[in-house]
């Protein structure tokens, strides 16, 4: 027993006793409390207690664990610069761990306004760097504020030497307050479907700092547009003002059809294709058009309706095999290009020069 008190007198084991219960408590708060929390906020229909919740993640066991080691220093006779430092520290810690579960909270905040906007599934990697580097700054001007440390003239020479920073990046920072501008006019946004007059065309998939990155379609690559570029050039954007774009198929039936029958069987195999077909508007009644006499046959063209890009090319496809296989039940010719030559009089009516 003797021995056992002198051991729990001793401040090395009291120290160890307040950081190790500092960790274990807030271990427990984050497992019995945060994580109950959590479980709550998800049988919920609102997004912001999810983000809040997931945002304190592990926050307690640091704050806890820092209460702790703040205790443990200042048992016994440690000398005077100990404590100090020891606070600075803790106020580092505290300080900084709120800004992370801000950084956090901002990341979500994006991703979740952005998740709600219609067209746009995934947050742009710029809007999220930009909104977690702010709270970042904020955060380390709060704590060299706690520490006594005056930021005016950091914030001075900032300015000056974001002078010098903006003359050396200007490709840098062009891109940047292009990427911005991308952004915030929402013409070109993640998983809409472009086109640029460059000839690249396909899916955004993210707007960084630097580029907008695209993937190819049919195959999948990935190219990089700087955002100078891409703000600065022609954009069809298949995504907007909605989704739903129409799909033109051409073909061509010979003279000697009924036309009224050619549109009426068209029509007919078109709007078969547009219900079965999940890419399809079935609502949307295809439209039918003779637009030209060509050399060999009568030229038409039917509009059909399909939901996005990637729909119209199986709604192509299908209408192609469906319209020439009901063609050929209805007897309905779609004639070869050819030209028929017609020569007027025979052999004998040629005559040359020395004739009378």
């Amino acid at each position: 027993m003797p021995e056992i008190t002198e051991l729990l007198q001793s401040r090395w084991v009291q120290r160890s006793v307040f950081v190790l219960g500092g960790f274990v408590l807030g271990y427990l708060i984050e497992r019995l409390v945060v994580t109950r929390l959590q479980a709550l906020a998800l049988k919920t229909q609102f997004t912001w207690d999810d983000l809040l919740v997931s945002s304190i993640r592990w926050l307690p066991t640091v704050w806890l664990s820092a209460a702790g080691v703040y205790l443990a220093g200042t048992l016994g006779d440690e000398p005077a610069w100990v404590v100090p430092i020891l606070s600075d520290v803790i106020i580092i810690t505290l300080i900084g761990s709120v800004a992370i579960g801000g950084m956090r909270l901002a990341k979500g905040a994006v991703e979740s306004v952005s998740a709600s906007s219609k067209g746009a599934v995934a947050s742009p990697s710029l809007v999220v760097n930009l909104a977690q580097g702010a709270v970042a700054v904020l955060g380390l001007f709060i704590i060299l504020q706690n520490l006594g440390i005056d930021i005016t003239p950091l914030i001075t020479a900032l300015g000056i030497g974001g002078l010098a920073v903006a003359l050396a990046l200007q490709d840098t920072l062009g891109n940047l307050f292009a990427g911005v501008q991308i952004i915030l006019s929402r013409q070109v946004r993640p998983r809409d479907y472009v086109q640029l007059s460059s000839g690249e065309e396909g899916w955004v998939t993210d707007v960084r700092a630097r580029n907008t990155t695209i993937q190819t379609f049919p195959d999948g690559n990935l190219v990089s547009v700087p955002n100078s570029s891409l703000a600065s050039a022609s954009v069809k954007n298949y995504n907007l003002p909605h989704p739903a774009l129409w799909v033109t198929v051409g073909v061509g039936v010979s003279y000697e059809s009924d036309l009224e029958h050619v549109e009426h069987v068209a029509l007919e195999v078109a709007r078969g294709v547009l219900e079965d077909l999940k890419g399809g508007v079935p609502g949307e009644e295809p439209v039918f058009l003779f637009n030209a006499f060509a050399d060999s046959s009568v030229n038409f063209e039917i509009r059909m309706m399909v939901r996005e890009f990637r729909s119209q090319g199986p709604i192509r496809h299908e209408f192609i095999k469906r319209l020439h296989r009901r063609f050929g039940q209805e007897g309905i010719e779609i004639p070869f290009p050819i030209r028929t030559v017609v020569m007027k009089g025979g052999r004998g009516d040629a005559r040359s020069d020395g004739d009378p």
